[in-house]
């Protein structure tokens, strides 16, 4: 949740009739699912789009690390233009754009052309994500705001495991011959019929043009993410030359320039007393290593099934299913359990996926590309609980001791940074994979996992309690 959320579920909704709050439930809903299905469909997806137009390695980081960066670097900014100019306003042009953008990913002739659809297409969905919450604290009644609240969990835990398996069954259907290209296609389809009943439903509201937007800050963070994984991409998909050097150095100096401009700007993307806060520090470094080590191991899962074992896209995602049933599982069960457990759900969390990790490596080294699906059927249900009882956890821990004024803008941040540790995590780990193999990248998502371990002991002992905020 972003700012969006907190400064809006204080107000009164307009009393529209149940019929219409419900309605516009389902298009929030439909906007975020087509955000989590997009950003998990090239996992499975991408050998066979690099087959078609070519690109390499490089194109395989790219799909996913593209969407991440640019709805990362832009979900705060989203949230505060909604704000400013009017939440039903940006939610609408954000779906628009989404739409048309996923049509550019369907028809792109080249590498390059996908990849700059993809980064548009992330830059619309921060567009349109962060307006949901406030659009439903402005229009449901706080007593029953819950129900619709408790709907998302299972609603996003159902499209973690449909995305991919749709991208599975869409690529191997081959649709008039299109290939991979019906996975961004049908999003004119499903975010056509979005976008007319958003523009029906959701009500008007002019927001307030004295709310600011840093636009020379989230400048600074895109230039720097670009730099960095710019310079990374490059440097191992190709040799490590003065180019990816030269773009790495200046990410890096585009990020100390970002780290000026959160100090002294009057509006920073982060408030500075947050970063004062050592239990939101730790959570948000632990975020960063956690989110980035477990979108690079999906990452790698997906490939070694394909280009290790020969799995088509559709055997793949079923062969994932396993993995996406223990997040979502781990994930409910979590929810009730971290107000008593508390700190020690995190790290158990941790142990969990430190645990899957091993088995995993250890399967793959001793049986190679004759590893049967059996044999990996408990080392991802493994893998998955640890993630499940990980992810929520965690983000609920890290803002357990902020005051009520700071969680918009900390439930913001942490969202954002997720997004970037996921860019920066497929990025990095595939990078290790496409210069080793399979064993190297795990043992590399296992190293990370164990440092978390740490961090985790700086987390605040229990989440804030519910309403709190």
């Amino acid at each position: 949740m972003t700012q969006t959320l907190h400064n809006t579920a204080s107000k009164k909704p307009d009393g529209l009739p149940a019929r219409t709050r419900w309605a516009i439930l389902a298009v929030i809903l439909a906007a975020d699912v087509l955000d989590l299905l997009d950003a998990t469909i090239t996992n499975v997806a991408a050998p066979t789009i690099t087959a078609d137009l070519g690109g390499g390695p490089a194109l395989v980081q790219w799909l996913g690390a593209a969407y991440a960066l640019a709805l990362g670097v832009l979900l705060v900014p989203g949230g505060r233009l909604g704000d400013k100019y009017g939440r039903r306003r940006m939610f609408l042009i954000g779906l628009a754009g989404f739409v048309a953008a996923s049509l550019a990913c369907g028809l792109a002739p080249t590498p390059a052309t996908l990849v700059a659809a993809r980064l548009i297409q992330g830059a619309f969905g921060a567009l349109v994500i962060p307006q949901g919450f406030g659009i439903l604290g402005a229009t449901w009644p706080r007593d029953q705001i819950g129900k619709a609240f408790a709907l998302f969990g299972p609603a996003m835990g159902l499209s973690a495991v449909g995305g991919p398996v749709l991208a599975g069954f869409l690529v191997d259907a081959d649709l008039a011959g299109l290939g991979w290209r019906p996975m961004f296609l049908i999003n004119l389809l499903l975010g056509g019929a979005a976008l007319l009943a958003a523009a029906r439903l959701l009500p008007r509201d002019t927001g307030d043009r004295s709310v600011s937007v840093d636009g020379p800050g989230s400048a600074l963070l895109a230039g720097a993410m670009l730099g960095v994984l710019g310079g990374l991409i490059d440097g191992s998909a190709n040799a490590w030359t003065s180019r990816p050097l030269t773009l790495l150095l200046l990410g890096v100096a585009a990020f100390a320039a970002f780290c000026h401009r959160q100090r002294t700007a009057a509006h920073p993307l982060i408030e500075p007393s947050l970063l004062r806060n050592r239990g939101f520090a730790a959570g948000l470094t632990l975020g960063i290593a956690a989110f980035a080590a477990t979108s690079g191991l999906l990452y790698v899962i997906s490939l070694f099934l394909q280009q290790d074992l020969g799995r088509t896209p559709a055997d793949t995602a079923l062969g994932l299913i396993p993995l996406t049933l223990g997040i979502v599982i781990a994930s409910i069960a979590c929810h009730g359990l971290i107000h008593t457990y508390g700190r020690r759900l995190a790290v158990t969390g941790l142990l969990i996926l430190l645990a899957g990790c091993v088995w995993l490596l250890l399967q793959i080294h001793n049986t190679g590309s004759h590893t049967t699906s059996w044999q990996l059927l408990t080392p991802l249900v493994i893998l998955g609980i640890g993630m499940g009882t990980c992810f929520g956890t965690i983000y609920d821990l890290t803002i357990g001791d902020i005051a009520p004024s700071e969680a918009g803008s900390a439930s913001g941040s942490l969202n954002a940074v997720q997004q970037l540790a996921n860019a920066m995590g497929a990025a990095t780990v595939t990078t290790v994979y496409f210069h080793s193999n399979g064993e190297w990248s795990l043992l590399a998502v296992t190293a990370a996992v164990a440092a978390c371990l740490p961090l985790a002991a700086l987390l605040p002992r229990t989440p804030q309690k519910e309403g709190h905020h």
